[in-house]
């Protein structure tokens, strides 16, 4: 029997299969050695700490803040496991290091998701520096909270926050991992989608980029979403970004700083050697989606289920283990998935709206509309109510081994089956 283990919720789910189930679990290597001693917070800020010593392509923070009157830190929401309660007060420490006077504004970045609550607020960034520092909450659809500047090189408005543009300073933190359709997260998207406007993040996720082979984990080279995200931190003038890369327990692993692209691109390539791992096609493929709060709600899981759906077989089973305490994640997202007729001729529908009509969520349902396309996807969760999960044209499962017992069922006996126990910490090899 082979024994696997998904990140669920705020645990993880345990199964056994067989030997004639053929298993192979693809795991990088920053989530390999479980059983390894994580880091002390002491060690966690020393990492930190030599990054900011030692920036890429940039002179330090404290050199930048120096003869600044003002600064905004663009910081993540709710939705992201930025280890904000080590990394942000290194920040503000540094920035006052090189000018005690400065004014610092910490503005979260929100992109098109709800604000995150007051109670989120403290869990994140912890009593003592929501308290202190000043804070401000993006919201994408105030527009007088925003200012339009030239348009993206796809042609689409750009937006941004007016509190990132009217500062002396703009610093960004934030955490790389491969991202879905962006290639990996931090750097630039700090800035797009995290402080733009609406119809910015949308003319950004129109149907074209989303359906684009380049737009993949993984990819940046020639990625039109990519292309855009730089532009418009180029036009927020972001000066100065702290990135890490964090371990299956959502400690910090390394971490890089400097110039917005340079020290970001240096992350990714450090990233991209530890998480790629080798395409292996199967009947039935087990992923997650990294645990609480990646795996929220079943908008976030879709991200989860791209590098099961890499290895997947046309026809085979797609099982997605995520908690999805917070249920769908969007009324748009929900609503289009449940009054679709059948995911081929949705996915036709949302592939020939134009940029400039893309709708609220359009970019995760066209994902999910394509794997659903292609495979049965069963969402295990004892969380999540299971009339939602079908009703978006998903099977539902209480537990990992019901899901598998489902899956078998309508498999061959010598079915292959492929694991990969957090689908977002990997970029699969491409065919």
């Amino acid at each position: 029997m082979t024994r696997i283990r998904i990140p669920y919720h705020t645990s993880a789910l345990e199964a056994d299969l067989p030997p004639e189930c053929q298993t192979v679990i693809l795991t990088s290597s920053c989530h390999a050695a479980t059983d390894a001693r994580p880091p002390s917070i002491e060690e966690q800020r020393q990492r930190v700490g030599r990054a900011l010593d030692q920036p890429i392509g940039s002179t330090p923070l404290e050199a930048l803040a120096a003869g600044r009157a003002t600064a905004t830190i663009i910081t993540s929401d709710h939705t992201r496991p930025v280890p904000s309660r080590i990394t942000l007060p290194l920040l503000l420490e540094r920035l006052r290091r090189g000018n005690p006077a400065i004014d610092i504004r910490i503005l979260v970045a929100t992109g098109c998701h709800r604000a995150t609550t007051p109670d989120e607020m403290r869990e994140k960034f912890g009593e003592e520096i929501v308290r202190r520092e000043t804070f401000l909450m993006h919201d994408c659809t105030d527009t007088a909270s925003l200012r339009q500047l030239a348009r993206l090189p796809s042609g689409g408005e750009l937006w941004l926050n007016r509190a990132a543009l009217d500062t002396d300073l703009l610093v960004a933190e934030g955490f790389i991992e491969p991202h879905f359709f962006a290639g990996f997260s931090g750097g630039r998207k700090s800035v797009l989608p995290g402080i733009a406007g609406r119809a910015t993040v949308l003319a950004n996720h129109c149907a074209a980029f989303i359906a684009d082979p380049r737009a993949r984990a993984g990819s940046l080279d020639d990625n039109p979403i990519h292309r855009d995200m730089l532009f418009a931190a180029r036009q927020a003038r972001l000066a100065f970004i702290l990135n890490v890369t964090i371990n299956a327990d959502k400690s910090i692993r390394a971490a890089f700083a400097g110039h917005p692209e340079e020290a970001h691109a240096a992350g990714c390539r450090h990233l991209a050697s530890e998480v790629t791992v080798p395409r292996m096609p199967a009947d039935i493929v087990i992923t997650g989606n990294g645990g609480y709060p990646l795996d929220q709600n079943i908008y976030q899981a879709v991200k989860g289920m791209t590098a099961a759906e890499a290895c997947c077989k046309p026809g085979g089973t797609l099982i997605m283990v995520a908690g999805c305490c917070d249920g769908a994640g969007g009324e748009h997202f929900f609503r289009a998935l449940a009054d679709m007729k059948n995911p081929r001729e949705l996915l036709a529908q949302i592939q020939r709206v134009p940029q400039d009509q893309t709708a609220p969520d359009q970019w995760e349902v066209q994902i999910l509309a394509r794997i659903l396309a292609k495979h049965r996807v069963i969402l295990v969760s004892d969380v999540c109510d299971s009339a939602v999960i079908r009703s978006m044209g998903m099977d539902a499962a209480a537990s990992l081994p019901e899901a598998i017992d489902i899956a078998r069922r309508a498999a061959s006996t010598e079915a292959r089956v492929t694991v990969i126990p957090d689908g977002v910490s990997v970029i699969v090899e491409k065919a």
